[in-house]
């Protein structure tokens, strides 16, 4: 059985209440229940309305002689520094500071708490919009995570 459903839920979870990241709000994919936040997370959803919707990604296979599976699971964790403004330099040093955040709380215990799971960020990608409440940067992170 795959371990997305509960990693969602303690990435949700952990972001929640770090308290690096008191500022910013966090959703479990698309919902957005304060959208008056300029900073957000949004785990299992990378942040673009007019997509898709793909939470997670999974791959299994058997581990050692076919007693148990493993799974690799890709999840878009996206970050948005959003501002009343034009500024693209303040808003994507924003997002980046909420990376770091992020990170720190990987990190600090990259299971999530889920015994037997590990997890890092494997790679980002950075969009820079300028809308129509202001500039908005917008980060989709990559989780990269195994059970193990």
């Amino acid at each position: 059985m795959s371990r997305v459903p509960e990693l969602i839920d303690a990435l949700v979870s952990r972001f929640g209440t770090d308290p690096a990241l008191t500022e910013a709000g966090v959703a479990d994919g698309p919902e957005l229940t304060e959208a008056d936040r300029d900073d957000w997370i949004l785990v299992g959803f990378d942040g673009d309305p007019n997509g898709d919707g793909q939470a997670a990604v999974t791959e299994e296979d058997w581990a050692g002689l076919g007693v148990s599976r493993e799974e690799d699971i890709r999840l878009p964790v996206t970050l948005l520094a959003r501002r009343g403004d034009t500024d693209v330099k303040a808003a994507r040093a924003r997002v980046y500071e909420l990376l770091v955040a992020v990170g720190g709380v990987l990190h600090a215990d990259p299971t999530a708490g889920l015994p037997g799971l590990q997890c890092s960020i494997g790679g980002t990608a950075l969009y820079q919009e300028q809308t129509d409440v202001g500039m908005q940067a917008r980060l989709v992170l990559t989780l990269v995570c195994r059970t193990i």
